[in-house]
């Protein structure tokens, strides 16, 4: 009797297609095994009506901002209108109230989420350190273990990000409601994330990065620091050119706007990821694709703050790559942060299939928003899923063939119909490193996680 596990959909992606009649062999060790014949005694699972892809990576999360869904969608009384930065002082409300247990439930509830929309890996950019006075916990990565834990028992691959934040902002006072996310020095950054790092090593479905937060929180010599650093072998993430206000204090404090800063001091690279490039000048886009860095558009989170668009066609066109976040989990649906970032464009370009690859089938743009999904997430990551290659971790999801959102689409069609028109409650089956997490669309921990959620909400906001 062999280990081998052999899932046998209707259709399976490889390549960048779906194709009939193919099977996923999976050893014991959670690995795709290379295309071929059954093993005798090989376990068969059977997968009738199903579509199997590979798992989705969600590139870009702050698992905590579950919490304010649907608790900032007014114009708060005295103000003429509502932006990113009244919505990051009511997002400070959660952000000062909770204690490790609170970030534990609060991220579970999102990665639990994530799982059932078929996210098999997460970037978690965390930047809740310290107690609600700014104190360091006495094991300063309590609340990132809180985090990784809750990734854990949900059965997600995770990225902890572990942010370096220095400051409130260039000239700009001390902030009292940041002093959870504050570092004395870029040495205390580094040194968190290489602990965290070497704690956690022992588990192959977590890993760790470094995350200066933005130009505005982190000064030039930190970010000088962190470019000649040792640690610099680990993934670096970034917010970048969110704002506009962003571009005009970095042009005040360097005289640079903020991707020209960063390749000025070398951190530009493969390794690299700008979170949002909403406001990106031509140079800086061709900056960034000049340097094969990674875009993470987190569009739902774009369009709800009011932040722009993300001009992905251009950042392709000059070389970056480009993958997808749910950030402040308005939403958690990769697939439509996929759909958005390619509709947003339409409306700016007055045009459709604005990213197609000009293949010329229909498979060409469904494919190429797949790959921002699942590769691309994964290299910004450091990771090596986001495929099923042989070799590659056995990471993978399922949709409902029968799902009305499905209904009628065709071979040649049924790949766009996944990417661009089902909903997430086509997902069946999710499975992690080849252990199933959701099964026919439900998870074990759901309803204990919804409870322990509900409870947490009401007390902070009763």
């Amino acid at each position: 009797m062999t280990d081998i596990t052999v899932y046998q959909p209707d259709f399976l992606y490889v390549k960048g297609r779906l194709h009939e009649g193919h099977s996923l062999g999976v050893s014991a060790e959670g690995v795709v095994l290379q295309q071929g014949s059954i093993p005798a005694g090989a376990r068969i699972v059977r997968l009738p009506g199903r579509a199997l892809l590979p798992g989705l990576v969600n590139g870009h999360s702050h698992a905590f901002q579950r919490l304010i869904r649907g608790r900032t969608e007014y114009v708060a009384a005295g103000r003429e209108a509502d932006d990113f930065w009244s919505w990051r002082e009511a997002m400070y409300r959660a952000a000062e109230a909770l204690g490790p247990d609170d970030v534990y439930a609060a991220s579970r509830q999102a990665f639990l989420e994530m799982a059932l929309a078929g996210i098999t890996t997460v970037g978690e950019f965390h930047y809740l350190h310290h107690q609600p006075d700014g104190t360091p916990y006495a094991d300063r990565n309590t609340l990132a273990h809180a985090v990784i834990r809750a990734a854990r028992d949900v059965g997600l691959r995770i990225c902890l990000l572990r942010v370096g934040y220095a400051r409130a902002g260039f000239q700009v006072p001390e902030n009292p409601r940041q002093r959870r996310f504050i570092d004395r020095d870029v040495d205390a950054f580094v040194a968190s994330a290489e602990s965290l790092a070497r704690e956690v090593r022992g588990d192959a479905a977590v890993s760790v990065g470094l995350a200066p937060h933005s130009v505005r929180a982190v000064p030039r010599e930190w970010l000088a620091a962190l470019a000649g650093s040792p640690a610099r072998s680990m993934p670096v993430h970034m917010h970048v050119a969110e704002q506009p206000k962003e571009i005009e204090a970095c042009l005040a404090e360097h005289g640079l706007r903020p991707v020209a800063l960063l390749a000025d001091l070398g951190l530009l690279g493969p390794g690299f990821t700008a979170v949002h490039g909403v406001h990106l000048s031509d140079a800086e886009v061709s900056l960034l694709g000049g340097a094969k860095a990674t875009v993470c558009a987190c569009p739902s989170t774009e369009r709800n703050l009011g932040d722009g668009i993300v001009p992905a066609d251009a950042l392709v066109r000059a070389g970056a790559r480009i993958s997808l976040g749910s950030d402040s989990q308005a939403t958690v649906d990769l697939l439509d942060e996929a759909r958005q970032l390619e509709g947003h464009l339409r409306l700016a370009r007055l045009r459709r299939a604005v990213l197609d690859p000009g293949r010329g089938d229909m498979s060409g743009l469904a494919g190429r928003l797949l790959e921002m999904a699942t590769v691309e997430g994964a290299r910004s990551l450091g990771l090596s899923t986001g495929g099923l290659e042989p070799g590659a971790p056995a990471d993978f999801f399922t949709v409902d063939l029968n799902h009305p959102s499905l209904v009628g689409a065709s071979p040649e069609s049924l790949l766009a119909a996944i990417v661009l028109g089902s909903e997430k409650g086509a997902v069946r089956e999710v499975a992690v490193a080849g252990r199933v997490v959701v099964r026919d669309g439900r998870h074990p921990l759901a309803e204990e996680s919804g409870r322990a959620f509900q409870g947490l909400s009401r007390t902070l906001y009763s």
